[in-house]
């Protein structure tokens, strides 16, 4: 099994769930309010005056085999409005209950 941890602009919210149900990826846990800034020269998003915007935040556990469909759904996200920001991060899970 996978984890992944997604970190996206708020603006791509329902876009984002709506790709993971298009996966059939149906269980994840959502941080709505995540503040940060992107390693890629992004802007802040620190929900202050000053720098306005927000993140949200998601992470989900799949079967290996889903992880690659589920990859290309957001990088069609990111692509698509590339200023907002979306980032995904693939770890292993050795167990769960």
């Amino acid at each position: 099994m996978k984890g992944i941890f997604i970190a996206f602009d708020q603006a791509h919210r329902e876009e984002v769930i709506a790709g993971l149900a298009s996966c059939m990826q149906h269980g994840f846990t959502m941080i709505p309010d995540a503040w940060g800034r992107g390693s890629n020269g992004g802007e802040p998003h620190y929900g202050s005056h000053a720098w306005p915007g927000q993140n949200s935040a998601i992470f989900t556990v799949c079967e290996d085999d889903r992880v690659e469909k589920i990859l290309e759904r957001l990088k069609k996200i990111d692509k698509d409005r590339p200023q907002l920001g979306l980032r995904a991060f693939v770890v292993p899970v050795e167990q769960a209950i």
